[in-house]
């Protein structure tokens, strides 16, 4: 790797990738419906250029890793930035391929506000077209002053958190926020019950994480449907108050994994009386996904869980994207890898196709990627959020899109 030190800010390198890049698949846009397209009145003529300056600021922290005596426990404490960029550069050389010059500044960060702060007098950041970073809140929300006074686009890869906390209307968020997953549950309940037969429960701790998941899903019910909304601290209250011959649609807000687990046992005892159970459909919160609960009670339960991404590896373009990573890098993607190249991809191809006014089409260009779908909405003051998410419900022992 070629290093460099520039305003005391370590600069990892400068890449040049061109037009003539290998291209490693072309993910489809999701088509438009009819009344979706484009007026030919809203086209603009598209300003080209030859090359696009991208900056990615990721947190690799190599001034903390000894590599002479690091263990197998300390370098995997680096396994995201590095998983992440190693995508990302296959997704804008896929971009790349397209037709486009791309020179791509790579910053280690740190993870210091200090050190994003010397990036503000850098010219290669300063001529960025397009900044993806910083990866953690705390760096996002340290650089939307500037965003804002630069009518800089800021894209946030990874952090899950609500747009409220920055603020910043140049701030394009891949990730969805938990009210979203909320809002997600809720009108797939809407939906799919019927409100004559259905109870809606809220299973809910009343932690602040909880009610951010909650807050959504009640809000939504009782505004838009007829549904009975009932509420409780724990499934013991809960069981008291429940009726025979009710469909009882329950969503358990937490994640805590030491109050969850005796909750899906005791639903699932609840659904199987000896002298006749409840009707129970069970919807957990996104967190769910990364966490080891009973599959086979889950299953029982029909529980659906909402989530921001899902890898299918059947799918011939993992399966192309994984031969590409491995052949490159010697070992097999992670998580982060599939999110470094859609992020990639998605914004090359926006700078690829619509030149220096890509941001006009942020909200028009709809994806389908790796691991997710992007369809963002925007916000005058919070700006762009993708809204797109799935609901995976376990089934034959995994978990399977539902929608």
């Amino acid at each position: 790797m070629n290093f460099k030190k520039v305003y005391g800010l370590l600069v990892l390198f400068t890449i040049v990738l061109g037009a003539c890049s290998p291209k490693i698949r072309t993910p489809k846009p999701e088509k438009s419906k009819p009344d979706e397209k484009e007026k030919p009145a809203d086209k603009k003529p598209v300003k080209k250029f030859s090359q696009a300056s991208v900056s990615l600021l990721v947190p690799f922290k190599l001034n903390e890793l000894k590599l002479k005596t690091a263990t197998k426990a300390d370098i995997e404490k680096y396994a995201m930035p590095i998983d992440f960029y190693q995508g990302f550069k296959l997704g804008l050389d896929s971009a790349a391929a397209l037709g486009l010059n791309f020179k791509l500044n790579v910053f280690d960060t740190e993870d210091d506000n200090a050190h994003i702060s010397l990036l503000y007098r850098n010219e290669r950041f300063k001529q960025s077209n397009l900044i993806i970073g910083p990866v953690f809140p705390e760096g996002l929300k340290f650089i939307s002053n500037y965003a804002k006074e630069n009518n800089a686009i800021i894209v946030s890869p990874l952090a899950a958190s609500e747009p409220t906390e920055f603020n910043n209307p140049n701030l394009v968020s891949v990730v969805n926020n938990i009210g979203l997953h909320g809002k997600k549950i809720a009108t797939y309940l809407a939906k799919n019950y019927n409100p004559a037969n259905t109870i809606v429960v809220l299973i809910n701790p009343k932690k602040t994480e909880d009610e951010q998941f909650a807050a959504p899903v009640r809000n939504y019910l009782q505004t838009n449907t007829k549904f009975i909304v009932q509420e409780y601290a724990s499934v013991y209250t809960f069981e008291i108050r429940m009726i025979k011959g009710k469909q009882y649609a329950v969503v358990l807000t937490s994640s805590d994994r030491a109050f969850v687990l005796p909750t899906i046992e005791k639903l699932y005892k609840l659904k199987h009386l000896p002298a006749g159970g409840y009707n129970i459909s069970l919807f957990g919160h996104p967190n769910w996904v990364k966490q080891n609960y009973p599959t086979d009670k889950l299953q029982d339960l029909n529980t659906i869980i909402s989530s921001s991404y899902k890898i299918d590896y059947k799918s011939s373009a993992v399966v192309t994207f994984i031969k590409k990573y491995r052949y490159k890098y010697g070992f097999e993607p992670g998580e982060y890898a599939f999110k470094g190249f859609d992020v990639g991809y998605y914004f090359g191809k926006l700078l690829v196709t619509y030149g220096e006014d890509y941001r006009d089409y942020i909200v028009k260009d709809r994806y389908k990627g790796l691991h997710n779908n992007f369809s963002f909405i925007h916000d005058e003051k919070l700006g762009y959020i993708n809204t797109s998410l799935m609901l995976l419900k376990f089934k034959n022992f995994a978990l399977s899109p539902v929608e």
